[in-house]
């Protein structure tokens, strides 16, 4: 029996089965490369689901982690620390917002977009007590949470964990008449993936986050983005939505944010949001805003600023997809993203490919049956992309 079985077996034994990954045991990684317990090398084409952008073990982020790991990693929020501020300071400037809210998780991250919304719209708008409605997208995936799963399409997220939050009303994706139609009084906020990526990297109509947006605004609704996958370089931009040239009053940042060291994430939004929903006490997190995550997050931001990484993700995705496009076989029915966020969907069952792309050294993922996501690190070279298109093409022709 190969090493690679003999860990298997231990993980099926003693850990609970939500989760049905492909049969490799990485244990190293270096930039868009990952090495298994056999020895052999593969091209990380997922990114951790898009939280590894700046590569696996970024020397100057894991600089930061190792230097403010050998001076204070946690004090809670309890007390101050002389990370938080800097970090948050940095991000709020570069985002263009007031302020942040700094969490752990990208789940987190649209909980405490969630909560915010409602209080404003008891405070600001007036809704009455309990009666907030958020205006959300069916295909959505923005957590695992009992509130967020509650809201969601997919019978595998969703069944039998109810009973479910109330206050969400769901309606197609990449239409917005639905959204202007569903919109009334109590309405507080549309919580939106500016790209679907769990749903099999679905892209909406161009103009469609604008039309939202102006929506929005007419009727005194807060648009939330959640870019938890999208941001931070990953479709080309700072944030997909910047692609729409639009300003969402709140957005959720994950991921990316941690560097692929340590999980970190946050909400940014300005005064007239972040000071009507909060008051000391009424929303908090023991490790959120903690000195370690706050120095990593803060060279994962230099990183993906300093190294061009959105530019870089423009520019090797045009290419990518386009040649992607090129390959000349019936299996594919299309190829769509933006930046390095690609989804290929076939006209059959996806995972024997991600099965066989994975046994000859290219790590991909099938999401929803019939479409493999291709995200690799954002600091990946072309001549890395022209060797995974290579047995890209090999396999699916």
């Amino acid at each position: 029996m190969s090493r690679t079985e003999d860990f298997i077996r231990e993980v099926d034994a003693v850990s609970a089965h939500n989760y049905g990954p492909l049969p490799v045991v990485i244990s190293k990684a270096e930039g868009a490369w990952v090495t298994d317990v056999e020895g052999k090398r593969y091209i990380d084409m997922l990114s951790a689901y898009s939280a590894l952008n700046q590569g696996h073990r970024h020397p100057k982020i894991l600089k930061a982690m190792q230097d403010q790991a050998a001076t204070l990693t946690l004090t809670s929020r309890a007390f101050h620390n002389d990370q938080m501020g800097p970090f948050l300071k940095k991000l709020t400037k570069a985002c263009g917002y007031d302020k942040a809210l700094p969490m752990n998780t990208g789940a987190e991250a649209v909980e405490t977009a969630i909560k915010a919304a409602r209080r404003w719209g008891y405070q600001k708008k007036g809704i009455p007590a309990d009666k907030a409605k958020i205006i959300v997208c069916a295909d959505n995936f923005h957590g695992r949470t009992t509130t967020i799963v509650g809201f969601s399409t997919d019978p595998v997220c969703h069944d039998d964990f109810g009973p479910y939050s109330p206050g969400f009303e769901i309606i197609p994706y990449s239409d917005a008449k639905a959204l202007a139609g569903a919109i009334d009084s109590n309405t507080c906020a549309f919580l939106v993936e500016p790209i679907q990526g769990e749903a099999g990297v679905n892209v909406p109509k161009d103009g469609y986050l604008k039309e939202c947006y102006d929506i929005c605004k007419k009727n005194n609704v807060l648009f939330i983005a959640d870019e938890i996958q999208t941001g931070l370089g990953r479709t080309g931009r700072l944030f997909c939505c910047d692609h729409e040239n639009i300003r969402p009053d709140i957005i959720c940042i994950g991921k990316a944010l941690g560097g692929g060291v340590y999980p970190v994430s946050a909400i940014v939004a300005d005064n007239e949001i972040m000071e009507a929903a909060f008051y000391p006490g009424n929303h908090g997190s023991t490790f959120g805003g903690n000195p370690l995550g706050s120095a990593v997050a803060s060279a994962s931001f230099d990183v993906i600023l300093d190294e061009h990484l959105a530019e870089h993700a423009d520019e090797l995705g045009k290419w990518f997809r386009g040649e992607l496009r090129k390959i000349d076989s019936p299996r594919i029915k299309e190829v769509r993203g933006k930046g390095l966020l690609i989804g290929m969907e076939l006209n059959e069952d996806a995972h024997p490919y991600s099965v066989k792309l994975m046994e000859k050294g290219i790590l991909a993922k099938d999401t929803h049956g019939v479409t493999i996501r291709f995200a690799p690190p954002l600091v990946i070279s072309k001549e890395d992309l022209e060797h995974a298109l290579k047995v890209i093409t090999e396999v699916i022709s």
